[in-house]
């Protein structure tokens, strides 16, 4: 008699959520070592190093001056947040001066009221991305199914890889921290769980430079006595909404019913509470996606004014142009939705866009109907940030296909008898 075979039973489903430590700060801190453990806030433009070590020279000619040489600035040579006037935004700051409560996104002016003595770092965009892409490759020699999420966190697929499974994704993670560490200088944070909604809220449990495990009977006691704010998706506006109805925490959003989150919340969002709420979330690690849009703004340090500043407020219009258009260039994109967008003096945002017939990557298309939309808002007020926006994107090459293959076909010549 045949016994029956029995299936092994699929692996455990295992997302790893992995986010840099204050990535543009711990940038900056290996390039400058002597500011560590101090309280310093990465903002307020873009780092030029020749205008730096041109004042170091000025400040100190009795020494050589070079890129080699900035680990022997002195500390009081690093300018302080309180000194700085502007409209710039803190990218990021050091632990240190989150201790202050200087966080991502906030205005310099206010970090500065915060934590005065804080040291202020322009941002070096080129070697934080040199270091992103360094990280990602690392990972992907360990752990291949990837999801690039920006330029200092990624999704990883940890389920089939050898030693994922081990101690609920540790062993993996451990070995992952320790690689980055030897490729970068740099600390990461890892959160372990059954799916993204779960991993991501893991690794902000041990930072900096921690490993946290989820598996799902850990679903009461580790996720349900956060606050709603920490589900990724839930913004200000709906985490006071449901303050509101007394729900603070992820706990109290899991014991409403359905029906009543759908009549409260709209049939979408109100499901997607409830299934959110009991940690349920099957959107799979994607590897490759494409961009939906691409985008350029600046906020500029004074408020300026469409007649009174129309020159200055022209050249800025044209770089931001410029620059979307060689950001699609560079990447092999072409988008036919261009857009504008502007927020006036009161913090008032608008928004205008418009659809060409032709997808397109040219700095004087996007200028133009760019140009366009500008001129369907009333501009009386003055304005403190703009951008431009292409979107509706193709693949540079696709696009090319598309219009050949949609062109018309042209008349045969024939000779004609009168």
């Amino acid at each position: 008699m045949l016994s029956a075979v029995t299936a092994p039973a699929p692996p455990l489903r295992r997302i790893a959520h992995l986010d840099m430590d204050a990535f543009f700060a711990s940038v900056e801190l290996l390039r400058y070592p002597q500011l560590k453990g101090l309280p310093v806030v990465i903002g307020g433009g873009r780092r030029r190093e020749d205008d730096m070590l041109a004042r170091l020279r000025e400040a100190y000619p009795e020494r050589d001056w070079d890129a080699l040489s900035l680990d022997r600035i002195p500390e009081a040579f690093f300018p302080r947040l309180k000194d700085y006037v502007g409209r710039g935004v803190a990218t990021t700051a050091t632990y240190a001066a989150r201790q202050f409560g200087v966080g991502s996104a906030m205005g310099l002016m206010k970090a500065a009221k915060l934590c005065p003595d804080a040291i202020l770092l322009p941002v070096d965009f080129d070697e934080v991305k040199r270091i992103s892409r360094l990280f990602k490759s690392t990972i992907t020699e360990i752990a291949p199914v990837m999801e690039d999420r920006g330029v200092d966190e990624v999704y990883i697929d940890f389920t089939a890889v050898p030693g994922g499974q081990r101690e609920g994704g540790r062993v993996l993670a451990r070995l992952i921290q320790k690689s980055i560490f030897q490729a970068t200088g740099l600390t990461c944070s890892i959160g372990v769980a059954p799916n993204k909604l779960l991993a991501k809220m893991a690794s902000e449990f041990n930072k900096p430079n921690g490993i946290s495990i989820v598996q799902p009977a850990d679903l009461q006691t580790l996720i349900w006595p956060l606050p709603c704010r920490k589900i990724n998706g839930v913004g200000p506006k709906a985490d006071a909404k449901l303050q509101g109805h007394g729900i603070h925490t992820i706990g109290e959003l899991a014991a409403r019913e359905l029906p009543w989150l759908v009549d409260t919340f709209g049939r979408s969002y109100g499901a997607w509470l409830h299934a959110t709420a009991w940690g349920r979330d099957d959107r799979p690690v994607v590897t490759e996606s494409e961009p939906v849009s691409m985008s350029r703004e600046t906020t500029f340090d004074r408020d300026l004014h469409a007649v009174r500043d129309r020159a200055e407020a022209g050249a800025i219009f044209t770089r931001l142009c410029e620059q979307v258009a060689g950001d699609l260039q560079r990447k092999g994109y072409v988008g036919k939705t261009i857009g504008i967008k502007i927020t006036f003096d009161n913090f008032e945002k608008v928004t205008r866009d418009q659809t060409i017939e032709l997808h397109t990557a040219d700095a004087a298309t996007i200028r133009r109907v760019a140009g366009q939309c500008l001129k369907r808002v009333e501009l009386s007020r003055r304005f403190r940030l703009l951008g431009v926006r292409v979107g509706t994107l193709l693949k540079a090459d696709e696009a090319a296909a598309l219009a050949s293959a949609t062109a018309p076909v042209p008349e045969p010549v024939t000779d004609q008898l009168f």
